[in-house]
């Protein structure tokens, strides 16, 4: 398993655009982007540092995994995410070392920009860390 290092930090809001506002005073900087990430029912704001990015997560649907987390433990740390090479390879390794991944098979998210798997926290002693495998940039 080929670990590249921290890809982003990510934190869930309730309202995304007084995040972004709150975020460009603290950061100096505009987002590089906003979107909607439709497979995982949120709508994010992504603030490029150089080596690693932080990203608003705001839930779209009261299904979503990050409107229940707001929901129950308010705004805040939501997950760390470590940018992987070959993310299937890097599942199968995790498995079989006994991780517990959420997700039955790596999912394509955004357009096709990414393959993502989280780690449930019960494995990674309460913290959710996101494996990302970046398809194109």
């Amino acid at each position: 398993m080929k670990m590249l290092g921290l890809d982003h930090i990510a934190i869930a809001v309730k309202n995304l655009d007084e995040a972004i506002d709150t975020f460009k005073k603290l950061l100096g900087v505009d987002p590089e982007k906003v979107e909607e990430v439709t497979e995982e029912k949120v709508r994010i704001a992504v603030f490029d540092l150089g080596n690693v990015t932080v990203e608003l997560l705001q839930g779209i649907s009261p299904d979503s995994a990050v409107t229940r987390f707001v929901e129950k433990r308010g705004e805040g740390l939501h997950h760390i995410a470590i940018r992987v090479e070959g993310i299937n390879e890097a599942c199968k390794e995790l498995d079989s070392k006994g991780f517990k991944l959420v997700y039955p098979e790596p999912r394509v998210v955004a357009n096709g920009e990414r393959k993502i798997e989280f780690i449930h926290p019960k494995s990674v002693h309460g913290v959710l860390v996101e494996l990302v495998e970046r398809l194109t940039r």
